[in-house]
């Protein structure tokens, strides 16, 4: 498989051009122009492309192991929930006066439960740089935990793709229980504020969207960075000749467990920019499936690509949006038949295509 980025391929270019541009026009036609032009972006129609931009985000961390890394991990949407749950934790926070035993505040569903006292890692959470940190230093400090494990113990292959699914429904399963104190079954909900400001206002939300697309972008260039460095040569080299590279002299399992962390970090930032936009953090995040489908987007777009992760996690998500609306009986087989079709005819994705495409041009 070739790496247009390392070889500064145009696609990643335009797409990192179609990202500002979007991230600008978006919210400036959203607040700008009336409802009634034909340029004017609905607050709904704000919202459905900032969760877009959310999971671009994470099909990006997903790249990261997966195609350059040779990871492929099925237990990233653990670190995304993370991400999540520290958002709406703090989001819950800020609701106001709901609780009816004094300070600190309860939120609404640990006083229909009759708790008496706000947990102990709940604390801090009424505080954005508090909430904000622990938003990547959850997801990051789990990956370093169980990657640091993983890693020393040379675990690889279906064997580690496993225990990463093990490892999101067994937080997926821990999350639903009322008594561990993050709002059991329902999750959290009925956000109102994010720094002051009503998160139902269009503002808000026009803010939100470039908030997403702003740390899309970041975080797109800081992946190139690191693929086209040291650090990613000798990852790629790892991920083809893991042997060779560990005779050679280098701890192998230290710079797996460097890009693992990294990109959980970018899984949970994402999904601390999801939650205010959709309204609501549950368990049902930490589910397999959801994983799943996050390896399905990189492999629609093309993985060890970074761009080819952002166009199959918008493409993917937006035959999502259609397809439940009109017949959402049907999903699941199309997903599947999406994938295979994928594995099967498109080994290198979309982007691998029209690579082809280019290649027979010239």
């Amino acid at each position: 498989m070739k790496f247009p980025l390392l070889q500064n391929d145009g696609i990643g270019q335009a797409v990192l051009a179609v990202l500002a541009i979007l991230t600008v026009l978006v919210p400036l036609f959203n607040l700008a122009l009336p409802d009634g032009s034909p340029l004017h972006f609905s607050t709904y129609t704000v919202s459905l492309l900032g969760k877009y931009l959310t999971y671009a985000l994470l099909a990006l961390a997903m790249d990261l192991v997966w195609g350059y890394c040779g990871i492929l991990s099925l237990g990233h949407g653990a670190f995304f929930a993370l991400g999540g749950y520290a958002m709406g934790m703090h989001l819950m926070r800020q609701i106001g006066e709901r609780g009816v035993y004094g300070n600190p505040l309860l939120p609404d569903f640990m006083v229909f439960l009759n708790w008496k006292e706000l947990p102990w890692y709940w604390q801090g959470f009424d505080q954005f740089w508090f909430a904000a940190l622990m938003m990547v230093l959850a997801p990051g400090l789990l990956a370093f935990v169980f990657g640091g494990l993983a890693f020393r113990s040379r675990v690889t292959g279906v064997y580690l793709s496993i225990i990463t699914q093990a490892l999101t429904y067994a937080f997926m399963l821990a999350f639903f229980r009322n008594e561990m104190g993050f709002g059991g079954n329902n999750g959290l909900t009925d956000f109102k504020d994010i720094l002051g400001f009503n998160l139902q206002a269009d503002g808000t939300r026009a803010a939100l969207f470039a908030a997403s697309g702003l740390s899309l972008i970041l975080a797109y260039l800081a992946s190139r960075y690191i693929v086209n460095s040291k650090l990613g040569r000798v990852v790629t080299a790892i991920r083809d000749q893991e042997a060779r590279v560990r005779f050679l002299g280098y701890r192998v399992e230290m710079f797996k467990l460097w890009v693992f962390v990294f990109s959980a970090v970018l899984a949970g930032l994402a999904g601390a920019l999801y939650v205010p936009q959709v309204g609501i953090i549950n368990p049902s995040e930490f589910s397999p499936l959801n994983s799943l489908e996050i390896v399905v987007w990189v492999a629609v777009g093309g993985r060890g690509t970074l761009y080819g992760a952002v166009i199959g996690a918008i493409l993917v998500n937006y035959a999502k949006t259609v397809f439940t609306a009109a017949l959402p009986e049907i999903w699941l087989f199309v997903l599947g038949a999406i994938f295979v079709l994928v594995t099967l005819l498109l080994p290198d994705g979309l982007t691998g295509l029209w690579r082809r495409w280019e290649e027979q041009a010239a």
